[in-house]
């Protein structure tokens, strides 16, 4: 009994092989002693560089996957042991993410690991048993692969639910043992691709306007916790 959230065409990619000649990216790699292939892309540092990108407006952005990860990962649902988070990226590679896992709440620490997550493709790198491991997958795949029976696009233009009223129904998924996922996006600007708006079997909005993507996620936990009693001194499950 457990939600699946994935945060969708995330923002999160090391710096693509077109800009390792960029003056911007190779003075920003010697600042930090690393090769461009080694680095997270940030629109904050390499905007100017970014420009040049398909779509660089949705991209660079991994404040956005750490804030979430924090509200996720350090949430009573999870304490409880049912919620599992993936992080699909932009690039179409799967971040898998063990629920004990403790993610750095500095941002310049969390910033390292995933550099090296998505350089060696696990951490810790000789464990057997990882916190985190990657894998190449679309969100097609991803969804078929931990087997979503029903699939919640959260958007803005999606029939409205309150979190408590969606958070009810999530419940009402999770008692009947469906393998419920919710769609997230992990990106700060756009809509989301049309594989993505495919995959859902419904698509939801719990505000008149667009949210960042770890308010919708805190919101859509607390309203899953709401309604399962998670908060009572005995729970309904």
């Amino acid at each position: 009994m457990s939600l699946s959230i994935i945060l969708a065409e995330s923002a999160l990619e090391l710096i693509p092989k077109e800009l390792h000649d960029n003056p911007i990216i190779i003075r920003s790699a010697r600042k930090r002693n690393k090769r461009p292939s080694e680095m997270l892309l940030d629109i904050s540092l390499h905007y100017k560089a970014m420009k040049f990108l398909p779509l660089w407006y949705k991209r660079g952005r991994p404040d956005i996957i750490h804030i979430s990860l924090l509200n996720i990962l350090s949430s009573p649902l999870n304490y409880e042991g049912m919620v599992n988070v993936y992080i699909h990226t932009f690039s179409n590679i799967v971040i898998f993410i063990d629920p004990k896992t403790r993610i750095p709440k500095n941002y310049n620490r969390f910033v390292g690991l995933i550099e090296q997550l998505l350089t060696i493709g696990r951490v810790p790198p000789d464990s057997d048993k990882p916190l985190m491991w990657i894998k190449s997958s679309s969100i097609s795949d991803l969804v078929k692969d931990i087997g979503c029976s029903d699939v919640i696009l959260m958007h803005e233009e999606g029939e409205f639910l309150s979190p408590y009223r969606l958070g009810k129904l999530i419940a009402g998924k999770i008692f009947s043992n469906e393998n419920i996922c919710i769609v997230v996006g992990g990106f700060q600007r756009g809509d989301f691709s049309e594989e993505t708006i495919k995959i859902a079997t419904k698509r939801i909005s719990i505000y008149r306007k667009s949210l960042p993507t770890w308010i919708v996620v805190d919101r859509v936990i607390g309203g899953v916790e709401e309604a399962l009693g998670i908060y009572r001194k005995t729970h309904i499950f």
